[in-house]
């Protein structure tokens, strides 16, 4: 197998210690980075030579970096890529100078799916805050609706429908596995409109509910927002959320997007600031897809 004759980390990118020893087996220099740089011309400098590029979610590497360090020939993206529009690493420019780019996905669903149960359940029964209804509720029954059903929404979905839940769903794509299952599809404002909890679980950047989705969904409602940023925009969430019986929730800041410097004071809105993929289990896999990656790249 190849090797790289320089590999770095231009931050760090979350690989457990195993998987950063290993690192050294596929290259003649290895070099990790422990912080975030500051402007792309300390990426540029931190690169200095590299044929192997790794990085994380808080960078960018876009066309005008790669320009300046001709000597990229793979940059391993250890972080979600959903698609090139949404990726921190322009793909489209480095695709054209034969750069090849390898993202990772996936890695991190289980731990959203138990912060999902956890919030929801302490909501609906009011376990540690206040109770949604008069009385407590119980997950069965309860009519949920996906919007984006891909890995991460279709066990969120399956999840509770394994708790008794109702489910339907909305995708770009329908689902005939999932509908045998019971789950149905409905169009979008048909799943608004007859939800009381509502999932947006869409790749970056794809803001699909406006004023007019918000208006459609109604009040009485639960918002989950499990996407990397906002599914929606962001002043029309707040306009809703304010609103009477709304309650609205996501695991990190960014994941509302631009919204008032009270929003996250308000009781109806729920944000640890603390990502729910980010566990010991979700490090392993993301460690062993880019490990995968780069053993991809060297033996091709």
């Amino acid at each position: 197998m190849k090797k790289f004759k320089k590999l770095v980390a231009i931050e760090p990118v979350s690989l457990i210690p195993e998987a950063e020893r290993e690192l050294y087996q596929y290259a003649e220099e290895v070099i990790l980075y422990p912080d975030i740089p500051g402007s792309e011309k300390e990426i540029i400098k931190r690169i200095d030579g590299a044929d192997g590029v790794l990085v994380s979610y808080t960078s960018r590497i876009p066309g005008e970096v790669m320009k300046e360090c001709p000597s990229i020939r793979y940059i391993g993206m250890c972080c979600s890529l959903y698609s090139e529009e949404s990726a921190n690493v322009d793909i489209a420019w480095a695709r054209k100078q034969g750069i090849q780019v390898l993202g990772i996905r996936d890695y991190g669903d289980r731990g959203v799916v138990e912060y999902v149960l956890h919030q929801l359940i302490g909501l609906l029964h009011g376990f540690g805050r206040p109770m949604w209804k008069d009385e407590p509720v119980e997950i069965t029954g309860l009519k949920v609706g996906i919007i984006g059903f891909g890995v991460s929404g279709r066990m969120i979905g399956e999840a509770l429908q394994f708790m008794g839940a109702e489910v339907s769903y909305y995708s770009r794509s329908r689902k005939e596995d999932a509908e045998a299952a019971g789950i149905s599809y409905q169009p979008l404002h048909t799943l608004l409109a007859d939800s009381q909890v509502v999932f947006t679980c869409l790749n970056k950047n794809v803001l699909l509910l406006q004023e007019e989705e918000f208006k459609t969904l109604g009040d009485g409602k639960i918002l989950f927002n499990t996407s990397i940023g906002p599914g929606f925009d962001s002043a029309a969430l707040e306009k809703w959320v304010r609103r009477e019986g709304n309650y609205f929730f996501c695991d990190t800041k960014a994941a509302a997007g631009e919204v008032s410097k009270d929003f996250f004071e308000l009781s109806q809105v729920s944000c640890p600031g603390i990502s729910a993929g980010r566990t010991k289990q979700a490090f392993v896999l993301l460690s062993q897809k880019v490990l995968d990656n780069i053993r991809t790249f060297l033996a091709g």
